[in-house]
């Protein structure tokens, strides 16, 4: 591993996991200097490494999703369903701080990769478990994805409309892992600061669910105060005609969020940038409850103002004007962007062919480096290495290899 020194170097972490919010809080402690061991089924590895494949996809001849979830660990393949691959990684666990799954709660017990079980090997243990649904209940047992448990039961899907007659909107890939892996990261560190209190390791948790229910908190709450929901209205009836996108010459959206509280401040400004100086004496528009009066109207007049120019041109035109805007971005302008490149958002990435840059996680702690990205391990790549550091002679690999219980590269 980078032998650069990091907040977390003194970590090990042992993740046992898959697809894709428990693996990705694992990748955060990994940029953060853990040393992030990750036992896979031998043979086809965690099924994350095949997802690259679908057809909805973005296509590349770089494995794209392994490249940034398993970025900087070290890949054991262990049989987790022998009786010796169990010995194996409870001997991982027993030096270990942090342990991450989410596996099945049934199938946890079944592979002696449960919390009691652990525990009792390692008091000081970090158990981080996620599931779908949390660990009660009567549901504690589903499966879901984020397209499951995040997106459609938390509501956010539902939320997602610019048009009441038409579907709801499909969240993109692993939205809802990438943010879960942030709570599950929070939750792990917490204990670890108790840990260093106490001495005492500790079981922490977070779900699909909770991490839906936390994004969509907004109208969750409103349900909960029993408020009156309004239906969901077309882009061209919006509420704010100041608060919404509008299409530019060059077929990009532009946004634009003027909120009520600074309408008044800003409007002679907005409606000069625009071009459009009719609508500072138009009584229709000279006030923000004339506006939401007609709305309709102002849509159609700022539809017809911002088709005149291209998405760029009108945020170099807002650029200073203390009006909040942006270009409206697709996921291929970022290799572009030196914002992110400025912040450390996308930051170099080592060993890989003709891929330089990876998406960092997203915070930074001053006076703390994060480890340089490196690309994400073969199948069983760190085997080897791993089991001699638990002590086992080669000869010992090579039967362990042999009886199908590891698998790797070497001997």
């Amino acid at each position: 591993m980078n032998s650069e020194e990091s907040l977390f170097s003194h970590l090990r972490v042992v993740e046992v996991g898959s697809f894709v919010a428990g693996p990705a809080a694992a990748t955060i402690l990994g940029d953060l200097g853990a040393d992030v061991v990750k036992i896979e089924q031998p043979g086809q590895g965690d099924l994350w490494r095949h997802q690259h494949r679908r057809p909805e996809l973005p296509q590349a001849t770089t494995n794209y999703l392994w490249l940034l979830t398993g970025r900087g660990k070290r890949s054991v393949a262990m049989d987790l369903k022998t009786p010796e691959g169990r010995q194996l990684l409870h001997r991982l666990c027993r030096d270990a701080d942090v342990f991450i799954t989410n596996l099945p709660l049934p199938v946890r017990g079944a592979l002696g990769a449960d919390h009691q079980t652990l525990s009792t090997i390692n008091p000081r243990l970090v158990y981080a478990s996620f599931t779908g649904y949390g660990e009660v209940g009567e549901e504690r047992d589903e499966a879901g994805f984020d397209t499951t448990g995040w997106w459609a039961r938390s509501g956010l899907m539902d939320q997602a409309r610019s048009d009441p007659d038409m579907p709801p909107a499909k969240a993109p890939a692993a939205s809802g892992d990438h943010l879960s892996a942030l709570s599950l990261f929070g939750a792990i560190v917490s204990a670890l600061y108790r840990r260093e209190r106490t001495g005492a390791g500790g079981y922490v948790g977070s779900s699909l669910l909770a991490n839906g229910a936390w994004q969509n908190a907004v109208y969750i709450q409103a349900a909960l105060a029993g408020a009156e929901f309004r239906p969901i209205r077309r882009r061209s009836e919006s509420w704010n005609p100041l608060n919404i996108h509008y299409l530019c010459s060059d077929d990009r959206w532009f946004m634009i969020t003027l909120n009520p509280a600074h309408q008044a401040l800003h409007w002679t400004k907005f409606a000069t940038i625009v071009e459009c100086p009719d609508l500072l004496s138009d009584k229709r528009f000279n006030s923000y409850d004339a506006r939401l009066q007609h709305n309709v109207e102002l849509i159609r007049r700022l539809d017809e103002a911002f088709s005149r120019r291209t998405a760029a041109d009108w945020k170099l035109h807002f650029k200073g004007s203390g009006i909040v805007t942006s270009i409206v971005a697709r996921a291929e302008d970022a290799p572009h962007d030196e914002q992110m490149k400025a912040n450390g958002i996308l930051v170099e990435l080592d060993g890989v062919p003709d891929v330089t840059m990876t998406v960092a996680s997203p915070f930074f702690i001053q006076g703390e480096s994060k480890r340089r990205a490196s690309r994400a391990p073969d199948v069983g790549e760190h085997t080897n290495a791993v089991l001699r550091e638990l002590g086992l002679r080669d000869s010992e690999i090579a039967r362990l290899k042999l009886a199908g219980v590891v698998q790797s590269p070497e001997i």
